[in-house]
């Protein structure tokens, strides 16, 4: 866990990828994080997003931190409420060693990875929608590795919450083997 626990890490959103992704990295001993978003929880997300009935209407930042401090109240968590735009990303997660890309549109997405500097390392989802684990894998595009079924888009199926923690999950090991990498060679 010692590899973790210096490691800051950047979460562009805290929704269904974000906030599953952020409860197991604080499980794993991750101590540092950033939180951006600036949405409000919303009953529909309940199904599949790590929050409560008694935080519908909460900003989502505010909701996560709260419930990452139940399982660790030692933690370094820094909030933003606010939305990403290609001139606040450099910014906002500068000091950052890994940022988990947890957004929802694929413009947004694009734009964070134009936005942030040349050899950031990211994390991100690409088809957490529909039911089916079989085909979730992962793939190295550059600086940035990638989980999902590259498929089923929210557009065109449901999202379920064991599809979207299945890909979270394998989203936090790649964080996990990264965070390794850098403390090896350290």
């Amino acid at each position: 866990m010692e590899h973790l626990s210096s490691l800051r890490v950047g979460f562009a959103g805290v929704g269904g990828i974000g906030s599953n992704v952020a409860w197991m990295l604080v499980r794993s001993g991750l101590s540092r994080l950033v939180l951006i978003d600036f949405d409000h929880l919303e009953a529909d997300n309940l199904n599949r997003q790590f929050y409560f009935a008694s935080q519908i209407g909460q900003a989502k930042v505010v909701a996560l931190a709260h419930n990452l401090q139940a399982i660790r109240p030692q933690l370094e968590i820094e909030t933003v409420l606010e939305r990403l735009h290609a001139t606040n990303c450099a910014t906002l997660f500068a000091g950052c060693d890994i940022v988990v890309e947890g957004l929802d549109q694929q413009e947004d997405k694009k734009m964070l990875l134009e936005s942030l500097p040349p050899g950031q390392f990211v994390v991100s989802a690409c088809g957490i929608a529909g039911g089916a684990l079989e085909n979730i894998i992962t793939r190295r595009v550059g600086q940035c590795r990638v989980a999902g079924d590259f498929a089923t888009d929210c557009a065109h199926a449901p999202l379920f919450a064991h599809k979207v923690v299945c890909v979270a999950a394998h989203m936090a090991g790649l964080i996990i083997e990264e965070a390794r990498k850098k403390h090896a060679s350290s």
